[in-house]
C-alpha cells in the first residue's frame, strides 16, 4: 500500500483520494475485554463432542481463559491466566491437561516477565522444560485465540511470536476471504484467517463484534483433528 507523502498537495488536488489514504493510517483501537461463555460443537478423533471457551476476570487487570472439550474417548482442558499491560495481553501461567482412553497427561507453564523466563513442568520432556526467554508481545497457543479477534477488528497484522510447549513458533495468518457462519440460528459474515506453524495448520472464523472465533479447525501433521463450531455465546 502507498500513502502520499505531501498530505498538503494532496489535499488540494484530490480531496477524496487524501481523505481515503488517511483513513488509511488510523488503527482501530483495541477492543475492550469482556467476559464471556461460548458453547461450541466438536469434533475431535472423529467424534462428536462438546466443547466450551470462557472468560472470567482473575483479579485486577487479569484474566482467566480456558478450552475444555469432552467426548466419550477424550477430555481435553487448557487454561492461561494473562494480564494486561498496556496493548499486550502477556500470560502468566498455562496449565494443559489430557486424558485420552487411558492415557493421561498434565504440563504447567510459568511466564516471569520479572525475569524474562518461560518454565515448563509436569509431563514434559527434558529438553522442553525451559527456560525460554520472553520477548514483549509474545503469547502462548491459547491466548492466540483471543488475539487473532483483536487483530482483526483493529486492523493490525496477524503475526504472533508463540511460546508453548517449551518451543518458540512464528505464527503468521493470512486472510483467506470470507464466510458465511451460523451462532444460533443467526447468520453472520466471517473474516476467514489461515496459520500454520510447521506441525499444525489452524483455520478460524472471525465475526465482528464476538470475542472468540465463531469456527477453529486444526489439523496435525499426524492426522489428528480439532475441529470447533460456535453454538451459542453470552
Amino acid at each position: 500500500m502507498s500513502f502520499a507523502t505531501d498530505t498538503r498537495k494532496t489535499l488540494l488536488k484530490a480531496p477524496t483520494l487524501a481523505l481515503a489514504a488517511v483513513l488509511a493510517l488510523v488503527v482501530l483501537p483495541a477492543r475492550a475485554i469482556e467476559p464471556f461463555t461460548a458453547d461450541y460443537k466438536a469434533s475431535y478423533m472423529g467424534m462428536e463432542a462438546n466443547g466450551q471457551m470462557t472468560l472470567a476476570r482473575d483479579g485486577a487487570d487479569r484474566w482467566r481463559y480456558s478450552l475444555n472439550v469432552r467426548n466419550a474417548l477424550a477430555d481435553l482442558s487448557q487454561v492461561t491466566v494473562f494480564e494486561v499491560k498496556g496493548d499486550q495481553w502477556r500470560p502468566l501461567s498455562s496449565d494443559d491437561s489430557n486424558k485420552v482412553l487411558v492415557k493421561r497427561s498434565k504440563k504447567t507453564a510459568t511466564y516471569d516477565w520479572e525475569s524474562g523466563e518461560a518454565r515448563w513442568s509436569g509431563d514434559v520432556k527434558a529438553d522442553r522444560a525451559g527456560p525460554i526467554a520472553l520477548k514483549p508481545g509474545d503469547l502462548d497457543a491459547l491466548l492466540i485465540n483471543l488475539a487473532l479477534v483483536r487483530d482483526v477488528a483493529a486492523g493490525k497484522p496477524l503475526k504472533y511470536r508463540m511460546v508453548d510447549d517449551g518451543r518458540v513458533k512464528q505464527l503468521d495468518y493470512r486472510n483467506a476471504g470470507t464466510d458465511t457462519i451460523t451462532v444460533d440460528g443467526q447468520s453472520h459474515r466471517a473474516t476467514k484467517v489461515v496459520g500454520n506453524d510447521g506441525r499444525r495448520e489452524t483455520t478460524a472464523w472471525i465475526v465482528d463484534g464476538m470475542q472468540v472465533p465463531a469456527r477453529i479447525v486444526q489439523k496435525d501433521k499426524d492426522g489428528d483433528a480439532l475441529e470447533l463450531t460456535m453454538q451459542a455465546i453470552h
